[in-house]
């Protein structure tokens, strides 16, 4: 065994990134206030082949030196716009035909792992601010709350670790397994 080099593991080029089939997710990004975790949120996006990301309110947009520094480029793949008002980015996705869903802990959410996607729908995953989650007021206008079970002390999560979780789940139930969305390396046996 030994680690891959980077010239290894044929990732593709923006170019390539641009034209390849995504999975069918718009992350939104309400009242984000760490560029960090704004930065880590393009990069899974990058990772996961997400379409592209809304960001609203207070979320700080590219380019932006933090940003640049936890997203290593993922800025120029992954598409992206700004909303200043976060139920307006909604209404926008809500008429394109996405399945609004909130990250969040409420009476009604669903745990992660009991979500069933659907693969002929498209989703658009909303993810609310580091200190308050998701703003009551955007509760009202989406379809539904999924949450991540947790089993520790603490209520919640980093946002962007939260997103990686969320996003990656939502990968493994959406991806198709074309010769496209294959491993780019395979371990040997």
């Amino acid at each position: 065994m030994r680690k891959l080099k980077t010239t290894e593991m044929n990732r593709l080029t923006i170019d390539e990134f641009k034209t390849a089939s995504k999975i069918p997710v718009v992350i939104v990004l309400d009242n984000i206030r760490s560029q960090n975790n704004i930065g880590s949120v393009f990069r899974t996006a990058d990772a996961f082949r997400v379409e592209a990301i809304n960001l609203c309110g207070i979320t700080a947009t590219p380019p932006h030196r933090e940003i640049n520094k936890t997203a290593l480029g993922s800025t120029d793949s992954v598409d992206w716009k700004y909303f200043p008002e976060t139920p307006v980015a909604l209404e926008s996705l809500h008429n394109e035909g996405y399945i609004l869903l909130g990250i969040e802990q409420t009476n009604t959410s669903i745990p992660l792992h009991l979500f069933q996607t659907q693969k002929e729908k498209k989703y658009a995953l909303i993810f609310g601010n580091e200190v308050n989650g998701l703003d009551e007021a955007l509760i009202p206008l989406l379809d539904g709350c999924i949450e991540i079970p947790q089993y520790g002390t603490k209520h919640s999560l980093n946002i962007s670790v939260a997103a990686g979780i969320v996003i990656w789940d939502f990968f493994l139930n959406l991806k198709t397994f074309s010769e496209e969305m294959q491993p780019f390396h395979k371990s040997p046996v």
